[in-house]
């Protein structure tokens, strides 16, 4: 099983998506994720592209151990230098330059011959190769190009000493079965192909990034080149998930993998997305909302008797906990009484019956159903949670120069107990003094605050998600103070997981 290299350019192809600007503490917090994800390059930027991209690279390549450390470098002198001083303290540093090789190119935008493109292609690599043994070359726009002229050019630069050649679809024109094809010829022509790794670079211009990078694995290419989250120029890039995913699945049919560890997908996916405000798309192969989420009764039915039947990657695999069931009008009686069970209710086949009415005629007037419509749902069906613990007063004091307190004062079986706890805010305080008295070891998974109606007297709503041992409850409290409302949302919480431990 062959294994192909990653190439990640999330720093710099993908920083070049409007709005994704990073600096240099950004980039290091990237680039030090990628390395603990697998990466096998980090292109870190674009060293004489500004002076933060210099200072990115030069503290990358300082800090971050394990993958090689690359700039990218125009084929121009100035460029090449440039890239080698702020690549020159790395341990492992790669240089990549590249010069447009289309007629389209070279005509309307650098205005030079097929024959002054090779000349300068060639002197740049063995520019670079005089500061840096790993040196990398691409030919702009290659799917552009006259395939002759595209393998004479690869040929001239893997003699001038370049260890990768990267065919890029700069512009995403390529189809798969093409863009394979492609690949095929350059192994077939070039005469001195078995000295560099033959690499790819697919924008998704037309949607076939991935689908592009996969089929030229297919035909022989060792490395590919793309971004977390496919972000970048224009449509973006390969997606970095997707691909690997895609070579993890289905190792029958690519007999390939990757050194990534996919277990930090999730996490790198999510950091890039903070750092760059760049959402994924909840339809997001890989990493979006809804990649693991199933609505319909058949698939929850399915995956509720055997994971395998609509799964083909265990949420595990990418760094998530569990498949998210999404209640509503597609879901079926299995996932809704699983559900109700995991909230801690336990209804008769009458009961499940009757409350399922009543869920599907709401599940007609709502998109999604949530734990607290599901708890008004069976609210006349089911006995009312009982209270183990009870909110019977409560003073917080914060201020700009004072440290947030809270006094609270709860009943705990009948029992009347008051603590004093200090916090990072009124709320964190409260929710420490509430921890404090009931000796409880539950996680806080969710904070959430909403305004029920308008105005500054708006009764406002609290809802939380409380997990302990892998079972997790939702709490909601509603009072015209917020401080109040989180008190109430985490005992109703806290009350829940008592009564599933009874």
């Amino acid at each position: 099983m062959r294994t192909i290299k990653i190439f990640d350019t999330t720093l710099r192809d993908g920083e070049q998506s409007p709005g994704a600007s990073m600096n240099v503490g950004e980039k290091l917090q990237v680039a030090k994720q990628l390395a603990r994800l697998g990466a096998d390059i980090i292109e870190a930027g674009f060293a004489i592209a500004s002076p933060g991209d210099f200072e990115a690279i030069k503290t990358i390549g300082g800090e971050v151990e394990g993958p090689v450390i690359c700039s990218l470098a125009r084929a121009k002198e100035d460029d090449i230098r440039r890239a080698w001083e702020a690549l020159k303290d790395a341990p492992k540093r790669r240089i990549h330059t590249f010069h447009s090789t289309s007629d389209i190119h070279l005509k309307y935008q650098f205005r030079v011959s097929r024959e002054e493109a090779l000349k300068r292609s060639v002197e740049m690599v063995r520019l670079a190769k005089s500061f840096v043994e790993d040196v990398e070359f691409s030919p702009m726009d290659a799917t552009r190009t006259e395939v002759s002229y595209l393998c004479e050019v690869v040929e001239a630069v893997i003699a001038a000493g370049a260890l990768t050649v990267n065919v890029p679809d700069t512009v995403g024109y390529g189809i798969p079965s093409e863009f394979g094809a492609l690949i095929r010829t350059i192994r077939e022509k070039v005469k001195n192909i078995d000295r560099a790794v033959i690499a790819v670079h697919c924008h998704n211009d037309l949607g076939l990034a991935t689908a592009n990078s996969l089929s030229a694995v297919l035909n022989g290419a060792g490395q590919i080149e793309c971004t977390i989250n496919g972000i970048g120029e224009r449509a973006g890039n390969c997606s970095m998930e997707e691909v690997v995913m895609a070579l993890r699945t289905r190792r029958d049919i690519f007999d390939a993998d990757t050194g990534i560890r996919t277990e930090e997908i999730m996490r790198a996916s999510r950091l890039v997305t903070k750092i760059t405000g760049m959402y994924v798309q909840p339809n997001k192969a890989i990493v979006g909302a809804n990649a693991f989420a199933h609505e319909s009764g058949i698939h929850q039915d399915g995956l509720l008797k055997e994971k395998s039947t609509y799964e083909i990657i265990r949420p595990e695999t990418i760094g998530l906990h569990k498949t998210k069931f999404v209640l509503g009008k597609h879901s079926g009686r299995h996932a809704f009484r699983t559900r109700l069970n995991e909230l801690g209710y336990s209804l008769s086949d009458e009961e499940i019956n009757h409350a399922f009415e009543r869920f599907k005629r709401l599940a007609d007037q709502k998109k999604e159903i949530y734990d607290e419509d599901l708890e008004a749902l069976v609210a006349e069906e089911y006995t009312t949670v009982p209270e183990t613990y009870h909110l019977v007063d409560l003073f917080v004091s914060a201020g700009m120069n004072q440290r947030p307190t809270a006094v609270l004062k709860l009943k705990v079986n009948g029992e009347m107990i008051e603590k004093t706890e200090h916090g990072d805010g009124p709320v964190d305080a409260v929710f420490g003094a509430i921890v404090s008295i009931t000796g409880t070891k539950s996680r806080l998974l969710k904070y959430e605050v909403k305004a029920i109606t308008g105005g500054t007297d708006a009764l406002g709503e609290v809802a939380v998600s409380l997990e302990e041992d892998a079972k997790s409850v939702s709490g909601h409290g509603s009072d015209t103070d917020i401080i109040i409302a989180s008190a109430k949302a985490y005992i109703n919480a806290l009350n829940k997981l008592a009564a599933r431990k009874k």
